[in-house]
């Protein structure tokens, strides 16, 4: 009878010990070697990745990379814009071919 009271109580014992670390929250784990810590780096990675709004994000800037070339700005085709053109040419951009150049 004392052996069946041990199991039984053995067996609750450890029931409540796996339901109370079911309860609390995985945490990452640093590790200090030499006074540099070393965070868990897939544990990170892990907890950033499980955000519902992450993946409708990454949907949005694939679709805005995936934009026809058309509706693109010229800058990222890598098309002169007048801007740009004047900031190279300098006080020359419309009177001379040839970019200022500072004095020697």
């Amino acid at each position: 009878m004392k052996t069946l009271w041990r199991i039984t109580l053995g067996g609750l014992l450890l029931s409540a010990l796996v339901n109370a670390q079911a309860e609390q929250p995985q945490g990452c784990v640093e590790v200090a070697v030499g006074g540099y810590k070393a965070p868990n780096y897939d544990c990170l990675t892990q907890q950033m990745g499980n955000n519902p709004e992450g993946a409708a994000a990454a949907e949005k800037n694939r679709e805005a990379l995936n934009a026809p070339v058309n509706k693109r700005p010229p800058n990222q085709m890598g098309l002169a814009t007048p801007a740009g053109t004047s900031t190279r040419m300098g006080n020359t951009f419309g009177s001379s071919v040839k970019p200022q150049r500072p004095p020697n």
